[in-house]
């Protein structure tokens, strides 16, 4: 089954499909930072390098699915949390008004979990409307990661949808790892020596580095970063992963920070040089993207971002393959290809991004 990737980043959501089966044909990024860590790990994916909002559906290949992770900004707990109101939450429509003029046999949205702050409560309801309206069965749900053999703590709402003509309904698999949670020391275990510090800049080692991508952000920390713990045990699963280099959790070698008063902790004296921030291939290994997966950079701060950004490649391909599963047992009748061909009581392409003009008109107002 052929997939096109929008918002594509890295590619993490990306291969996970492919390790599923499924054939990515086509990508869209942004971002000029990340285009040759894709293309390079991408190799038979063609990759559109515009803006979604200057890329005409009919320019997009025919495909079975259409898969992305809209930008988090907007939506985030720790960002400006404006949403709807923000243009970069606006590109949540943007993908639906593709979504709504290629009609594929499913699609899949991944966005953090501030979407379901209060703030948001009246866009959420409206996006999950639009989806309907499009003309898909959604299942809507809040995943943690490390429900799922991931080593991480990373709590993201998922959005998937059969077109309505086929007749199902996702099902979210069942967590695997509940109770007996992926470690950071089997994560990362192996990975205790050889790592590097940033250089001056924090520009990247590039060959210098025995291990590919094991180096690490020099510079202080915030008052912000040191006002909670930051350190996770080599017998826990590790923090979230995030875009920033700045935030990413400190090594398991660390003794856990200690406490000073509310909102106040410091590293342990004495113990000082323990503390350093995971590394990128540290990173990239508990968002579960290969060794062979190689990221170009030249400052670390875009290193860090890629693989904040991604959806974790093993909880990509667990989605994959249940979404290939309830595709493979279905045979679409001729009925059935006759009313997605029509289509004439769902939205197009067109009318999704009137309505959402609509939307933030009556916000600003």
């Amino acid at each position: 089954m052929k997939i096109v990737s929008f918002f594509a980043g890295a590619g993490g959501l990306d291969m996970g499909f492919k390790n599923a089966g499924f054939d990515v044909i086509w990508a869209n990024e942004y971002d000029k930072e990340i285009w040759e860590t894709y293309e390079k790990n991408h190799k038979h994916t063609v990759l559109d390098r515009r803006s979604i909002v200057d890329i005409p559906s009919n320019e997009v290949p025919d495909c079975d699915g259409i898969i992305g992770g809209p930008p988090c900004q907007s939506w985030s707990e720790a960002g400006s949390k404006k949403g709807i109101a923000d243009k970069r939450g606006q590109l949540f429509y943007e993908f639906m008004r593709i979504l709504a003029d290629k009609k594929p046999k499913f699609f899949l949205a991944e966005n953090v979990s501030g979407m379901l702050l209060p703030a948001h409560k009246e866009a959420l309801a409206n996006i999950k409307q639009m989806f309907t309206d499009i003309g898909y069965d959604l299942s809507f749900q809040l995943l943690n990661v490390s429900d799922y053999a991931i080593p991480q703590d990373r709590k993201r709402v998922f959005f998937i949808g059969y077109r309505k003509d086929l007749g199902l309904k996702f099902q979210f698999p069942v967590p695997t790892t509940l109770k007996k949670k992926i470690t950071l020391e089997k994560a990362i275990g192996d990975l205790k020596e050889n790592v590097l510090p940033a250089k001056e800049g924090n520009y990247t080692n590039g060959n210098a580095c025995i291990v590919k991508n094991h180096e690490y952000m020099i510079g202080g920390f915030s008052s912000i970063f040191m006002s909670r713990n930051r350190v996770r045990s080599w017998d826990e699963v590790s923090f979230t992963i995030q875009a920033g280099g700045r935030h990413a959790p400190i090594h398991p070698q660390a003794p856990k920070m200690k406490f000073i008063e509310q909102d106040v902790r410091e590293f342990v004296k004495g113990k000082e040089s323990l503390y350093r921030r995971l590394s990128i291939r540290e990173c990239a290994r508990i968002q579960t993207f290969p060794d062979s997966f190689m990221f170009y950079y030249n400052s670390v701060v875009a290193g860090y971002k890629m693989i904040g950004n991604a959806v974790p490649v093993k909880m990509g391909k667990v989605l994959a393959e249940k979404i290939k599963q309830d595709l493979s047992n279905i045979k679409i009748s001729k009925k059935a290809a006759t009313i997605k061909k029509k289509n004439n009581n769902f939205l197009n392409g067109h009318v999704v991004r009137e309505r959402m003009l609509e939307i933030v008109n009556s916000i600003e107002q």
